[in-house]
C-alpha cells in the first residue's frame, strides 16, 4: 500500500465518502462543526488540480488520504483520512513522509486539529508534530484549534 498523488479523472465521490466517514466521529464533539460539511468531491477535484490530493488504495478503493498544498514555507496538510478499517498500519505516516518528499523549500509540515480531539494531538506528537499556536473560529472568544507542525 504505497501513497501516490492523483489527479483528474478520479473517484472524487469515493475520496468524499472516505473523508466524511472518516471525519464522522467529531459530530457534537467539536464546536463550530467540522468544515467537511461543505467539502464536495468537486472541491476536492478542485483542490487535486491547483495543489496535491494523495491516496492509498486497496484495489481501488481509496482506503487513507491527504489533502496538501504550499502555504508559504510550510507544507499544510489537510483531511487526513483514514478509513476504520485501515487503521493503526501506518498510513497516515506514509502519506506524510510522500508528501514530505515532494515538499520542495518547505521547512517544516504543519496541520490543525481541534482543541476537543486530543487523541488526534497525541497521534500526531507521536509523528513528531509539535503545538506552536491555538486559534480561534469567527465568533469563538476561545481557542478552537491547535496548530502542529514537524520539520521536514
Amino acid at each position: 500500500m504505497k501513497p501516490r498523488r492523483v489527479a483528474a479523472p478520479y473517484d472524487w465521490a469515493a475520496l468524499h465518502r472516505l473523508i466524511a466517514d472518516s471525519f464522522a466521529y467529531m459530530d457534537g464533539r467539536i464546536a463550530p462543526p467540522s468544515s467537511i460539511a461543505s467539502l464536495t468531491p468537486a472541491a476536492i477535484a478542485a483542490h487535486a488540480a491547483a495543489h496535491d490530493v494523495w491516496v492509498i488504495e486497496a484495489g481501488s478503493t481509496p482506503v487513507a488520504c491527504l489533502l496538501g498544498q504550499v502555504k508559504g514555507d510550510r507544507y499544510y496538510l489537510g483531511k487526513i483520512a483514514v478509513d476504520a478499517a485501515h487503521r493503526n498500519l501506518g498510513l497516515a505516516r506514509r502519506l506524510m513522509e510522500a508528501s514530505a518528499t515532494n515538499a520542495t523549500g518547505c521547512a517544516a509540515l504543519q496541520l490543525q486539529t481541534r482543541v476537543e480531539l486530543v487523541e488526534n494531538q497525541r497521534a500526531f506528537a507521536r509523528l513528531g508534530f509539535v503545538i506552536v499556536a491555538e486559534s480561534s473560529h469567527s465568533g469563538y472568544a476561545r481557542p478552537t484549534s491547535v496548530t502542529m507542525e514537524r520539520p521536514i
